[in-house]
């Protein structure tokens, strides 16, 4: 089935076609900055690319997915696209350096403030932990290949030469105060991807542009490729005086030299690229131009997904609130990684998602009745019927669903009927072996989008003794009820929260799931 996806540069669904149809697709995700521990709102981007690829490669495709991580000259007003501010490393050393005079670095960690290069080590590794645990294969695959999640600062050389390109091109220039700028006029697409137009691009309008260099340049709109400074944290020799590159040159160096050919009709060109949507303007507007401009193709990208925004409890994530949660947060107040991925995913990439930690444990619930039908399925119970079961003759379903620009609220939709229509016997001898067993590979198969089964790994209910204790005292508690034992009633309830449980009456009876504060 083909995949329909929904293409920010085209603004329409588009069926998706790769480059190379003998060939992997080619896959480039902007990847984290790493100043400071990653938010869970820079992971659910990072989780729907996962989903994305994932879904390629269960409709058959291989994929090559890149992700960088971002270790210099991405500056703190990156809206600007000549790089406003302070670069992140530095505001960063800054914020470790008075930590450490405090006694309160990250972890006890021993960091160097003044070594950007500790600094990005230091908070690297902790995002791949994350990223490894919530289950993103990209890090998988860096195991084995380093250079699928590469660092800007070990590719200098590349952007050095891609600067060079399109200075050649007459696509750059040395500007009034020695840096080097792309000329947006050079390139009539500019503003293509993000609806912005070259003339609207002008000092002072929507902050745009940055007013302390407009008279080095020769547009206001044009953007940084490499900026001389001597002062810099982190600087390298170039033609145009020792410095740093441009952020957004970073990306078109390394997802060009990691992914796309560099010659022939497609030279220069990648299939898919993704990114949050805070990404479209300058960031992926710069790539495209710059990219486009130095091999004179039609296109960078040939689909550009992007992931809208995260509030937490219907409001933006701010410190001063309370609200702003990194995943190693959410794991803390006892959340398993499977329930944290797909209370990120379950929202349809093109909304903004409110995470809620009632959806948290929702989620949860939900992830344990799927992991103890598949526990049922391994141990070999058997599955009472004929032909094909409730999970078999679900996957049509799921597949059409995934394929529909990843409708995962249908697919999740279609998955829970079937675990809802499934019945499994352990005692029933007239059962089929063999319809448990293509039962439980069509489980999987699903799985091998939403990616949580294996991550399900401290579950909210699959402790029998627990389980058997709170039923217990739930009849328990519905006897007291019976009786207008209201005392008791509320003593059964206390007795559920002091063992970490929460129970909830509706029209089905009480429910109950783990306390998740």
């Amino acid at each position: 089935m083909p995949l329909r996806l929904h293409d920010t540069l085209e603004r329409r669904l588009v069926d998706f076609t790769p480059l190379d149809p003998s060939g992997p697709v080619t896959f480039y995700t902007c990847g984290p900055t790493v100043y400071d521990y990653a938010h869970i709102g820079n992971f659910r981007s990072f989780l729907n690319a996962d989903v994305l690829r994932r879904t390629l490669e269960f409709l058959g495709h291989d994929v090559r997915h890149v992700m960088n991580i971002t270790d210099v000259g991405h500056m703190t007003e990156d809206a600007v696209a000549d790089g406003g501010g302070e670069d992140k490393m530095a505001v960063a050393g800054k914020r470790l350096l008075e930590a450490k005079k405090s006694g309160s670095l990250p972890d006890g960690a021993e960091i160097d403030p003044g070594d950007p290069g500790a600094i990005a080590d230091f908070y690297a590794a902790a995002f791949i932990d994350d990223a490894r645990l919530l289950g993103l294969k990209v890090v998988e695959d860096a195991d084995s290949e380093p250079a699928l999640m590469p660092r800007p600062t070990r590719w200098v050389p590349e952007m050095i030469a891609l600067i060079e390109r399109l200075i050649a091109g007459d696509h750059a220039y040395v500007g009034g105060d020695g840096a080097v700028y792309f000329s947006v006029a050079s390139f009539p697409d500019y503003g293509r991807l993000s609806g912005n137009t070259i003339d609207a691009l002008r000092e002072g309008e929507g902050g745009r542009v940055n007013a302390a260099n407009q008279a080095a340049k020769r547009h206001p709109a044009d953007f940084l490729l490499w900026k001389p400074d001597p002062s810099h944290l982190m600087r390298w020799p170039s033609p145009w005086g020792e410095g740093y590159p441009g952020w957004h040159l970073e990306c078109s160096a390394m997802a060009q030299g990691l992914l796309a050919p560099s010659e022939g009709e497609h030279a220069g060109e990648i299939d898919l690229h993704s990114g949050g949507e805070d990404n479209i303007f300058p960031h992926h507007e710069c790539e495209i131009a710059q990219s486009r401009a130095a091999f004179g193709s039609s296109r960078f990208a040939r689909y550009w997904f992007h992931t809208r925004h995260l509030v937490v409890e219907g409001e933006k994530m701010s410190k001063s609130k309370g609200n702003f949660f990194t995943v190693r947060d959410i794991l803390a107040k006892g959340a398993t990684p499977a329930a944290l991925r797909l209370e990120l995913v379950r929202t349809h990439y093109r909304q903004n998602a409110n995470f809620t930690l009632q959806g948290l444990r929702d989620c949860g619930r939900m992830i344990d009745r799927w992991c103890r039908l598949e526990s049922q399925l391994a141990s070999g119970q058997v599955v009472a019927g004929d032909g094909p079961g409730p999970l078999e003759s679900a996957l049509p379903g799921f597949t059409d669903a995934v394929s529909d620009d990843l409708n995962l609220a249908r697919a999740i939709g279609v998955l829970n009927e079937a675990v809802n229509a499934s019945r499994v016997d352990a005692d029933s001898p007239a059962g089929d072996p063999a319809r448990a067993a293509s039962e439980l590979a069509a489980l999987r198969r699903m799985n091998e989008v939403l990616g949580v089964l294996e991550r399900n790994d401290a579950p909210v209910v699959v402790d029998d003794d627990l389980a058997g204790r709170v039923e217990a005292c739930i009849a328990a508690r519905a006897e007291a009820k019976a009786n207008k034992d209201w005392a008791a009633a509320d003593a059964i309830r206390d007795e559920l929260t002091t063992l970490g449980v929460a129970i909830k009456d509706g029209p089905e009876g009480t429910t109950w799931s783990r306390i998740v504060e």
